[in-house]
């Protein structure tokens, strides 16, 4: 039966999303609206809207599934999502404006002068876009499917697919600015107030967490239901090294003692991967040139570290109270498992309070419509702004008008938005939080090395670039992959990983082993290759790095205004 509070405020989210986006069209006129926002963003809205993008439907739902599913080793996630800040603050996001760009492929060609360096930045921009889109796709099924029980998984992709590409396609990225700081401050109403009420009523976090790890008395606001089979054991599930760090050593039946190196290891390549991976995400880095300059873009990322750092106390709440008042969840596979927990557990307070269980399920269904419609709309702007300006306008067709490269923006909108809901489809079996980290693992293996070399090492050749990112980054999405099949089915290596599984976190978690890869094979190519240092390398280095006030800040976009005419 559809709950017509829950319908109700996921419609309003939806139609308010859409209206902005048809509001903000008429304000997006040129190429540089659609690209970068015309580069007038302050820093309070952009600090908000980068927070709204990234705060997808990992952070919104699978957080506090993937806590309530494997215990408190999987509370390394949001903690390394909000660290990752730190790296763009210190190292990268006020030098990458200062050069100024339309895209990270920009920043590329830019920094080596060299077109195919360009061509070699797009693939990994799609790569990793695409990687990232099939969780947010993940949520959008299964948001669909709890609001409207019986409706299929696919159903609920292709309808939020839908109406986030016409967004997009409508107002680029000076649109979708506005929409994303909205949805920051709607996911953060959304996560605390519905939590807040069910603590009242059932108990505080401390309260659960005692029952949860085997002390104390039952207290008599909440009653600790039987757990399912399935769920992991108590001492387990609250250990730092539990289900989720040690599932490929219990998986090869090595006792519980000879586990920990294993954990170690899966723990340290995910620390790796997030970190470094927040300061590689193409979508998340192209936000930064809407920063009038450089000494905006870092306070940008300052206040954005505060503000994801409030939200991220809340999802692994759900998580510890979602073990003790639905246990049913560890039964459930896909959409109806525990990634859905956020949308659940507020609505048990219908037992006591008539209604209000149902309204504030509504809002936290508002919340994870707002998570995962504001990341995939920043992620069709980065992989669109690729294909629309760097494939078309800058390798097909370098003499293309404005207009023309409007026009393919809206056609590349379309055209990754399809191929996004049709990899979406394909993902339910899989936790929101997992895919993200393997984007991740890919974005420090590419780009975080790419960046942070390029920003900081005036030796960088363009050999030397290019060898470290596809070795790094093709190696980190083969053994991504060949996981990720086997573990849908599609090759049949489960036996394999049983009887090795220090491979398969090797493979899993690439990041331990792929960023070293990068940063080596950069250096040491490099260096083979001196020779062939860009000329003006002293003059992009002023610019990266001299304070705005001397003078030396371009628009690489500017420069290059010519050829689009």
């Amino acid at each position: 039966m559809i709950d017509p509070w829950i319908l109700s405020f996921s419609l309003v989210t939806v139609a308010v999303t859409v209206a902005m986006g048809f509001w903000t069209a008429g304000k997006s006129k040129t190429a540089s609206d659609f690209f970068v926002a015309g580069r007038s963003v302050s820093v309070g809205w952009n600090a908000s809207a980068i927070s709204g993008e990234y705060l997808s439907a990992a952070s919104f739902m699978g957080v506090a599934g993937m806590v309530m599913k494997f215990g408190y080793d999987a509370l390394w996630y949001p903690v390394c999502y909000a660290c990752g800040y730190l790296f763009l603050l210190l190292f990268i996001s006020g030098p990458l404006r200062r050069f100024g760009a339309y895209t990270i492929p920009d920043f590329a060609e830019g920094r080596y002068d060299s077109p195919l360096f360009r061509k070699i930045a797009v693939i990994f921009v799609l790569a990793i876009g695409f990687l990232y889109t099939m969780p947010q796709m993940k949520g959008a099924g299964t948001a669909l499917a709890y609001i409207f029980p019986g409706l299929p998984y696919w159903a609920g992709v292709v309808l939020v697919g839908a109406v986030v590409t016409l967004n997009v396609a409508l107002g680029g990225m000076k649109g979708i600015t506005v929409v994303q700081a909205f949805q920051y401050w709607a996911k953060m109403f959304a996560i605390s107030v519905p939590l807040f009420v069910v603590m009242s009523v059932y108990g505080s976090y401390s309260t659960h967490l005692g029952m949860n790890a085997a002390e104390g008395p039952v207290p008599a606001v909440a009653e600790r239901l039987p757990l399912p089979e399935k769920a992991p054991e108590d001492l387990a599930w609250i250990s730092p090294f539990g289900p989720l760090t040690t599932k490929a050593a219990a998986a090869a039946g090595i006792p519980p003692e000879g586990r920990r190196p294993y954990s170690l290891l899966y723990t340290y390549s995910l620390i790796i991967a997030l970190v470094c991976g927040t300061a590689g995400l193409p979508h998340i880095l192209v936000r930064f040139y809407t920063n009038p300059d450089g000494a905006a873009a870092k306070r940008t990322t300052m206040w954005v570290m505060i503000l994801i750092g409030v939200f991220y106390v809340f999802p692994p709440v759900f998580g510890v109270l979602g073990r003790s008042l639905l246990p049913d969840l560890y039964s459930a596979t896909g959409a109806k498992g525990t990634d859905k927990v956020v949308l659940e557990l507020p609505r048990l307070v219908n037992e006591r309070l008539p209604v209000w269980g149902s309204i504030l399920s509504g809002v936290a269904c508002a919340g994870a419509f707002a998570a995962f419609m504001s990341t995939f709309s920043g992620l069709l702007v980065s992989m669109t702004g690729a294909l629309a300006h760097d494939v078309y306008g800058r390798i097909f067709r370098p003499a293309s008008s404005q207009a023309e490269r409007l026009k393919a923006f809206k056609v590349s909108a379309v055209l990754i938005g399809a191929v996004a809901v049709a990899l979406g489809v394909q993902v339910e079996a899989f936790d929101i939080n997992f895919m993200v980290g393997q984007a991740f693992a890919i974005a420090a293996a590419s780009y975080f090395p790419l960046l942070f070399m390029s920003v900081w090492w005036r030796g960088m050749t363009t050999k030397g670039a290019a060898a470290g990112m596809l070795g790094g980054g093709l190696t980190a999405l083969a053994s991504i992959t060949l996981t990720s099949f086997s573990d849908l089915g599609y090759i049949p290596l489960a036996g394999f990983w049983t009887t090795h599984p220090l491979l398969r976190i090797l493979c899993e978690q690439p990041a331990i082993w792929a960023v070293p890869l990068a940063i080596g094979l950069m250096a040491g190519v490099s260096l083979l290759t001196r020779a062939d240092v860009p000329a003006d390398i002293v003059k992009k280095m002023l610019v990266l790095h001299a304070p705005e006030s001397l003078g030396l800040r371009q628009e690489y976009d500017a420069e290059h205004a010519v050829a689009a005419h």
